[in-house]
């Protein structure tokens, strides 16, 4: 490097030169490829996330369980009684106070939570009552705190779970599979 004038040698990418033997990527397409490969991951990254993490019918009786304990906050909290309406066919349910007209009970109807990812509402019965597989079936949920004593079983593909609304207590249990509650404390299986 000490005469004058010695003339320096720079690579670049002979990527798409397939005549010289010296084969690489420059700096810039490595980072327009990373770049591009960041995009696809950040686009497809959260429905594959919910997909793979987030089981439909796990997400489906948590909706349910909050609903349920949110109502019955508000009934205590209001003294005002609540119905959880489960809309059979429609595969959702949503929540009105006993008090709303008629117009504001349609614009909650608008607005139900559909269950999704394949989690579907299979019937709902009152604590010992006949199951109801469609149609519109209400949970009242008291001013006192109090609700029926209701149970509802949910499926997706060969998978069940059964919720049971408490009468006394501010809990839903849940149990895997299809079971009945005959009575308070009383579970048989599938």
């Amino acid at each position: 490097m000490g005469s004058r004038g010695a003339k320096v040698k720079i690579r670049t990418s002979t990527a798409g030169n397939l005549n010289k033997g010296n084969k690489g990527y420059t700096l810039i397409e490595l980072i327009v490829v990373v770049a591009v490969v960041g995009v696809v991951l950040f686009v497809a990254l959260p429905r594959l996330r919910d997909d793979l993490l987030n089981d439909s019918l796990d997400a489906a009786a948590r909706r349910i369980e909050g609903t349920v304990r949110e109502l019955r906050n508000d009934a205590l909290r209001e003294q005002l009684d609540y119905v959880l309406e489960f809309d059979l066919n429609d595969n959702s349910f949503y929540s009105y106070a006993t008090d709303m007209t008629a117009e504001k009970r349609q614009e909650r109807q608008k607005d139900a939570y559909h269950l999704r990812g394949g989690a579907r509402i299979v019937d709902c019965a009152y604590q010992g009552g006949q199951g109801q597989t469609d149609g519109q079936f209400s949970v009242h949920i008291y001013g006192n705190n109090c609700v029926q004593p209701t149970v509802i079983h949910l499926q997706k593909d060969d998978r069940y779970l059964t919720l049971y609304l408490q009468p006394f207590l501010n809990s839903v249990d849940r149990f895997e599979g299809a079971v009945e509650v005959t009575a308070v404390g009383k579970v048989e299986g599938e």
